[in-house]
């Protein structure tokens, strides 16, 4: 049985609280919907961290990113959100959300926001992971 979306974020405990090291999750299939047109805007959301004492549990963000699919909202306000939420849960060091969004009137969006500062010694992740092969 499929879960309902959710804003419900969890978190579980980080395993290496000591480290500092780089989370990156993208999720290619986001959706919301236009607030002017009522039609949907496809997007990859890449999420970057570097995590506090909390992870971000991956189910309970897929059914949160899934929640925005009806929800008329602007692709900067809802990466914001997407930011303020994630940062709230998970209390990260650093944290960054990229939203790409697909093509609607021949043009593409990208908005990109962060809160704290990356610690210098974290790893980039591989170039495989960045989300953008999934667009």
């Amino acid at each position: 049985m499929t879960k309902p979306p959710s804003r419900q974020l969890e978190t579980v405990a980080n395993p290496a609280p000591q480290r500092s090291y780089l989370v990156r999750m993208v999720a290619p299939e986001f959706t919301c919907l236009c607030p002017r047109t009522g039609q949907p805007d496809f997007a990859t959301i890449v999420v970057e961290y570097v995590p506090g004492s909390r992870l971000i549990e991956l189910k309970s963000l897929k059914l949160y990113l899934w929640s925005w699919r009806d929800e008329g909202i602007f692709h900067e306000a809802v990466v914001n959100r997407i930011l303020d939420d994630l940062a709230a849960a998970a209390e990260p060091i650093w944290l960054q959300v990229c939203g790409l969004f697909r093509v609607r009137g021949g043009i593409t969006t990208s908005v990109t926001a962060s809160i704290g500062t990356r610690p210098p010694d974290t790893p980039d992740a591989p170039e495989s992971a960045t989300g953008s092969d999934a667009r």
